[in-house]
């Protein structure tokens, strides 16, 4: 288990030891954990079309064209917390995604298989023994920001947003009919948020996504994952 810290695969090391078949190793139940990460079935919501790749690559940096509201997971397995310290447990850590981003209405227990395998898949793209725990600055306050570039605004548009939202004014190839069609879902806004200017509404959305009742299940863009700069040309191009 590469001793990681913080009692992180005690958490996970026992779940399906009993478990025969394809369960009945590490190799195996690692190949069944990447299966699971790649999958929106990971939840068994019939409203998720979100999997862990949705918002996460595996690689040691970020891959050029996307713009992902978590972390990459290379070395996951190995950081001593995550969510900006808020998480000092790996399953409480997924579990947080899993519940509010996923639809999950009970969380992973330790005695899962789904978790053993996910510990496993995410043990064996993290090889290094530690790693440091990464930033994740929510803003606290949300506040109107400077508008930017367009043209910087339609690349930020095309690797943060279109892989839920689809295109912009069409919702061509978004991920599901619940993810809003940009602009035009602001139309809606007088009635919904009347008096709040639409791109506080938005941008509400992007720094909080669902904690305060306006995001849907939408994750949540730090400031490392989001710079106030970025989201500003963002909505320049959005015409907000």
């Amino acid at each position: 288990m590469r001793g990681l810290r913080g009692g992180v695969a005690a958490l996970l090391v026992g779940v399906g030891a009993g478990c025969g078949g394809d369960m009945s190793g590490p190799q195996a139940a690692a190949d069944y954990g990447q299966a699971l990460f790649r999958d929106a079935w990971l939840s068994p919501s019939e409203y998720n079309r979100f999997s862990c790749e949705t918002c996460h690559v595996t690689t040691p940096e970020a891959q050029a064209g996307r713009i992902d509201s978590g972390h990459t997971l290379y070395n996951v397995a190995a950081r001593p917390s995550w969510w900006g310290g808020n998480e000092t447990q790996l399953l409480d850590a997924v579990n947080f995604c899993y519940v509010n981003f996923m639809r999950g209405v009970t969380k992973l227990g330790v005695d899962e298989p789904r978790s053993r395998a996910l510990y496993e898949y995410l043990s064996r793209i993290s090889p290094d023994a530690q790693a440091p725990a990464l930033p994740f600055t929510v803003v606290k306050d949300i506040q109107d920001v400077p508008r930017g570039d367009v043209t910087r605004g339609k690349a930020v548009y095309e690797a943060a947003c279109h892989n839920c939202h689809g295109a912009t004014h069409t919702g061509e190839g978004r991920l599901t009919d619940f993810a809003s069609v940009l602009p035009e879902v602001t139309q809606t806004y007088d009635q919904a948020f009347p008096g709040i200017p639409h791109a506080q509404v938005v941008i509400e959305k992007v720094r909080h996504g669902p904690f305060f009742g306006v995001g849907g299940n939408m994750p949540l863009y730090s400031t490392e994952a989001l710079s106030d700069a970025d989201l500003g040309a963002l909505l320049m191009y959005l015409g907000l």
